[in-house]
Formats: C-alpha cells, sequence, structure tokens
C-alpha cells in the first residue's frame, strides 16, 4: 500500500467552452495538500477561466473536479466555498462601503452557527459567537499586515491593502485551497516581496494554495511545482526549474530565447 496522500484539488479533462471558442481542453492536474500550485500562461491562455471552474462561477462543459474526495462539479459558488475552496479576484471586489474588519466578519458568515432568531433575541450564544469573529477578523487583519486599518472603509485603503484584506476575508472562510488570482498585480516591487512573504506564511500555517500570477519570477520562486497553458490547453507542469527550460514554455510564454550572436554587448 502507498504511503502517498492522495491530492487535495483534482481536475480531470475539464472542458470550457464560449459559443464557438474553446476556452479550456481537456485540463487535468492534481494540487497536492500543502503545497503552492503555480498556474501561468499568456493573456487568453485559460488560467482564470479555470479559476472560475473551479470555484463554481463557470459551469465546465466537460470533465470534472473533485477536493478532498468530494465531487464539486456543478455546485454553485457558495457552495464550493463551503466545501473547501476560497478565492480572490483578478479585479478587487470588495464591500466598498464597508470597514476592513466588516468586510472580513463577512468572510466568516458560512462557519456561524446562530440563526435569525438567536440574533434578534441577542441570546447568549449569539452574542459570544458575535464577540469570536470580531476577535477572529482582527487577527486575520494582523496576519495580514493591515490591522491598523481595521476601522477605514474599504474604498478608502491604499491598492497593495485593498489586496491584503482580499486574502484575509479569503481566509475567513477557512479554506483547504486558497486559489489567489493575481495577487500582486499592481503592486511595487516591495510589496511584490511582502506578497510572497506572506504567501509563504499562509502555506506553513497550513493552507495550500493555488496561484495565478503575471509575474515570472515571483511565480518560480514561490512556488513548488507550475502549470502552463497556452490556448486552453495545459502544455507543461512540473518543478519551477524544469518548467523554466521547457521548449514549448519558452516559445509560448517566456519569449524564444537569444543566441550568443543576438545578445547585445
Amino acid at each position: 500500500m502507498s504511503g502517498t496522500p492522495p491530492p487535495l484539488l483534482e481536475a480531470f479533462g475539464i472542458e470550457k467552452r464560449f459559443g464557438g471558442l474553446t476556452a479550456l481542453s481537456d485540463v487535468s492536474l492534481k494540487i497536492h495538500r500543502g503545497e503552492i500550485y503555480g498556474l501561468i500562461g499568456p493573456n487568453g491562455a485559460g488560467k482564470t477561466t479555470l479559476f472560475n471552474v473551479l470555484t463554481g462561477l463557470y459551469r465546465a462543459d466537460g470533465g470534472r473536479f473533485q477536493l478532498d474526495g468530494r465531487e464539486l462539479s456543478g455546485l454553485k459558488p457558495h457552495q464550493v466555498a463551503e466545501n473547501g475552496i476560497a478565492r480572490t479576484f483578478q479585479n478587487i471586489r470588495l464591500f466598498a462601503n464597508m470597514t476592513a474588519l466588516e468586510n472580513v466578519m463577512v468572510g466568516q458568515h458560512m462557519r456561524t452557527r446562530a440563526g435569525v432568531f438567536g440574533a434578534i433575541l441577542r441570546t447568549v450564544g449569539t452574542v459570544r459567537e458575535e464577540e469570536r469573529i470580531v476577535h477572529r477578523a482582527h487577527e486575520l487583519l494582523a496576519y495580514v499586515g493591515i490591522d491598523r486599518h481595521a476601522n477605514t472603509t474599504a474604498r478608502n485603503l491604499p491598492y497593495g491593502d485593498q489586496r491584503r484584506l482580499e486574502i484575509a476575508r479569503a481566509l475567513a472562510m477557512q479554506p483547504k485551497l486558497l486559489a489567489l488570482d493575481e495577487p500582486a498585480a499592481g503592486m511595487n516591487p516591495t510589496e511584490r516581496q511582502a506578497l510572497g512573504q506572506l504567501v509563504s506564511r499562509i502555506r506553513k500555517d497550513g493552507t495550500t494554495v493555488l496561484l495565478i500570477e503575471h509575474d515570472v519570477k515571483l511565480v518560480m520562486g514561490l512556488c513548488d511545482r507550475v502549470a502552463v497553458l497556452e490556448y486552453g490547453k495545459k502544455i507543461a507542469e512540473g518543478v519551477p526549474e524544469s518548467v523554466q527550460r521547457d521548449p514549448a514554455v519558452i516559445a509560448a510564454y517566456l519569449g524564444t530565447p537569444r543566441t550568443k550572436e543576438e545578445t547585445p554587448a
């Protein structure tokens, strides 16, 4: 009997079409528990489409996927989240007129127990649960480094802090898999370095990470394994070093290397 643990997430032959356009074609992958798994590729390669399938925003036209052995294909986004996948978005989606603290509290909603009557009657259990929610929200804001902005309206936060707030809200869902869609987009080098440290810490603290990112240097330095999509198909997968050397990846994404004669002095 093999001692290798089963993958946390498995996707089998995912297909997605939009009219006559095939956005994903026979995409399969396995993400192991406790790793940072990167997903890269040129613009239009199908990365976010795959994210949207795996998080329930899109229904696949073929194939299936499961998390921790449980079939999630066809479930709605909130059902996928309840089963352990939380995500951020390429275009930040926060409750702009709510405070940072309130945004993270919302992320804990699906894990609460108090019902309508408890909220109306203000039972002891309800009050204690609300106190725990507030306390946990402060912990998560501190975890991502923005607790000083707890009472700041989300729309008034600096851009980088809005990115961190979205991660904190996703972590509030207690996910088994945290899916980050271009979290470093728009960040300066210092912010990207801090983000990389945060993602590494998240993995170290027990949450598996699926990462889409255009910053190849960040991906290759952060991820345990990387998959590459091109025109909706997976063209490579492996440890960063092998992916970087793959001729198909070099041609499709990283650019064809120059010959010695072509390299400027």
